[in-house]
């Protein structure tokens, strides 16, 4: 089944953050092999070279190595790393613009936590 790209991004850069969104969740795991460029390159309907400049920009931020022979595994400590990039860069980034938007609405941000706060043992129950 093709996958359905958007227009916001090239398809690269959409098929890394696939791939990270699976390192991040647990679905691919350090140690892992990548699926072989052509075999992604299939599966999604993409350029063998689109999927190798995914891969190549996965190795460049050492997530992910390039074995000889053998193919792409995704190295230790992969996904610490990458959970650590990834809250930088939202209490960097988005944090702000949250607690901008949650002003800008006159709402209170302590009643706002306080109902994710209800809502979360709600779903513990």
């Amino acid at each position: 089944m093709a996958e359905q790209w958007t227009d916001d991004k090239p398809i690269y850069l959409q098929l890394k953050d696939k791939i990270l969104a699976m390192i991040m969740d647990g679905v691919l795991s350090e140690g892992d092999a990548l699926p072989s460029v052509r075999k992604v390159a299939v599966e999604y309907q993409i350029n063998p070279i689109t999927a190798s400049k995914a891969y190549a920009e996965l190795v460049d931020d050492g997530l992910v190595e390039k074995r000889r022979g053998l193919g792409m595994f995704i190295l230790d400590g992969a996904r610490e790393n990458l959970l650590k990039a990834e809250q930088k860069a939202f209490l960097e980034v988005e944090w702000p613009k949250i607690i901008e938007q949650i002003n800008r609405l006159g709402l209170n941000i302590h009643e706002l936590l306080g109902t994710f706060d209800a809502d979360a043992q709600n779903d513990n129950e």
